[in-house]
């Protein structure tokens, strides 16, 4: 095994992010925020990292005292797995997969800053 497999490098951290269970797309128009209900109520709330490993990179919902997984997401730019919504700065649609079954969440920041620093980490990992 290349020591460059073992390696796991953290790209970005959230404090803080919440998770939603969201209504399937209705249309081939993109996914909206104000559609997903009373986002004061989010399903999860934990933070957000994204860990790179052998080239791959990861998105990883944890507990933030724990350090236990929510959920993860494998991020691939040939395949979008991270999707900006249409109504707003702070959230978007992730694909996470288990097992051989996929589910659409929604991701929201708290705050704008933090919705910046993760559209621009997405970006370079483009």
């Amino acid at each position: 095994m290349d020591i460059e497999d073992q390696i796991e490098s953290i790209l970005y951290i959230a404090r803080e992010v919440s998770v939603y269970k969201i209504p399937p797309l209705k249309a081939n128009e993109g996914h909206r925020a104000n559609e997903w209900g009373d986002l004061a109520q989010p399903l999860w709330k934990g933070r957000l990292r994204i860990l790179e490993q052998s080239k791959v990179a990861a998105l990883h919902f944890e507990d933030g005292q724990t350090g236990e997984l929510f959920a993860r997401a494998e991020y691939d730019p040939s395949r979008p797995s991270v999707e900006a919504v249409l109504d707003s700065s702070r959230y978007f649609v992730v694909r996470v997969e288990d097992a051989g079954k996929k589910a659409y969440i929604g991701m929201g920041f708290a705050e704008r800053s933090d919705s910046f620093d993760f559209s621009k980490y997405r970006r370079s990992l483009n």
